[in-house]
């Protein structure tokens, strides 16, 4: 049986997740999720290994079980520390996978972990994640007053060590003054355009252009909330698409789905941490996400569309690796 145009695109294709959320303490369920993605036709997939306030020493327990699996599966997987590693796993129809942080809650105020985070394999991280900390504010602060003194001189060894700064999440201004004072392309992980729905976790146009000027890219986010009313149809994600293409061009939209895995759990920190969730704002047990398997219903209709396939090519993963090959290093 023939293959459609979608799926030959998506098998000629880097497709690359930028941000999904693992089960940390079901390892049995590693290893059928990641397949998920691998039957989807992903080829990277990034995975969090820790957000808002979640403590420095689980985190370096989260970074240290999943490479150890992963490790001992070199056959299916590869931890990429480099875009070589990254183009060898491509080859070799391994999946790639790199790790990210959202929010420098953990670090303090010890710059110092940044090389040792790079070293594990962590390739990106938040500035913040939702409310404020050493770096700067989230964005759900009723305070903005930018990158503070020690955001600075995080920015600053970031940039030094090849760790790619992300401001979804983030506060307007803190955000701002990321993009200002990077000397590489500044992304926003996973998020959607503000214009399409009204949400402190979305994007206005000017600081998705201001991202895009920095030379980074949006990840478009699966998360209902943020599409816009808990809809995770194919169109509704398209339509973010569709936006953040015509706001900010072909060569800065990629997909950071942001699928949760263990999606009770999820709901159990947002009725346990409203300082981080806070109420009004849609947080809750019924928020939707776009699974995996979605991917080839999206490339479907951003050819019914029009997009010729070198830029399908580009928003599944094109985008993202021309910047890991500006910044990581």
């Amino acid at each position: 049986m023939s293959q459609s145009p979608a799926a030959r695109l998506i098998q000629g294709s880097l497709v690359w997740e930028n941000h999904c959320c693992m089960p940390f303490d079901h390892t049995e369920r590693w290893m059928p999720e990641l397949k998920r993605y691998q039957a989807a036709g992903f080829d990277v997939v990034h995975i969090n290994v820790g957000d808002s306030d979640i403590p420095l020493d689980r985190m370096m327990r989260a970074l240290a079980g999943f490479r150890a699996w992963l490790l001992e599966r070199p056959d299916q997987y590869s931890v990429a520390q480099s875009v070589g590693d990254v183009a060898d796993a491509y080859e070799q129809d391994k999946l790639a996978v790199c790790f990210d942080i959202e929010g420098a809650q953990a670090l303090g105020t010890d710059l110092a972990l940044i090389s040792r985070f790079y070293d594990l394999g962590v390739r990106w991280m938040l500035m913040a994640y939702n409310c404020g900390n050493a770096v700067g504010a989230g964005c759900h602060d009723a305070v903005d007053a930018g990158l503070t003194r020690f955001g600075r001189r995080l920015v600053a060894e970031m940039d030094r060590v090849g760790m790619i700064k992300d401001i979804a999440h983030t506060g307007y201004r803190t955000a701002r003054d990321v993009i200002e004072i990077s000397t590489v392309p500044v992304n926003i992980s996973h998020s959607n355009p503000r214009a399409l729905n009204d949400h402190p976790r979305c994007v206005p146009d000017d600081l998705m252009r201001a991202c895009a000027d920095s030379g980074g890219v949006l990840g478009i986010s699966g998360l209902g909330l943020f599409l816009g009313n808990n809809d995770t149809s194919t169109k509704n994600v398209v339509r973010s698409i569709n936006y953040a293409v015509e706001i900010m061009g072909i060569d800065h939209v990629g997909l950071g789905l942001d699928y949760v895995f263990d999606q009770q759990q999820l709901a159990g920190g947002y009725d346990l941490k409203r300082h981080i969730w806070p109420d009004g704002f849609g947080y809750g047990r019924s928020n939707r996400f776009v699974p995996p398997e979605q991917l080839g219903e999206i490339v479907e209709v951003l050819l019914e569309k029009g997009y010729r396939n070198e830029d399908v090519s580009k928003i599944l993963g094109g985008n993202f690796l021309r910047v890991a090959q500006q910044v990581w290093k």
